[in-house]
């Protein structure tokens, strides 16, 4: 059985983002490199993202909800209690 010849790579990140994604899989009991192999694994198997990747936006409905919010500066906190709020959401 022949060996198959391992390669690196050299990617650039936040540092932030690499840390708590060690932190993450340190947990799970592998490093980043197994992550990532995992990851290109993956990806290769499903041919793309192993995961959906969408920009949520909000629908028409919410989008009125949140301009009407805007516009209706009662309705911005803080409440003292939530009887407060709720009178609010009454009024």
């Amino acid at each position: 059985m022949a060996v198959k010849a391992n390669t690196s790579m050299t990617i650039r990140m936040n540092r932030e983002v690499k840390q708590k994604a060690q932190m993450i899989f340190a947990e799970l009991g592998m490093d980043m490199t197994t992550a990532i192999n995992v990851f290109l694994r993956q990806a290769i198997y499903y041919k793309g993202f192993p995961f959906e990747v969408v920009l949520h936006t909000p629908n028409d409905e919410t989008l009125a909800a949140m301009e009407a919010a805007e516009n209706d500066k009662k309705m911005y906190g803080p409440f003292d209690s939530v009887s407060s709020l709720m009178d609010e959401l009454d009024a």
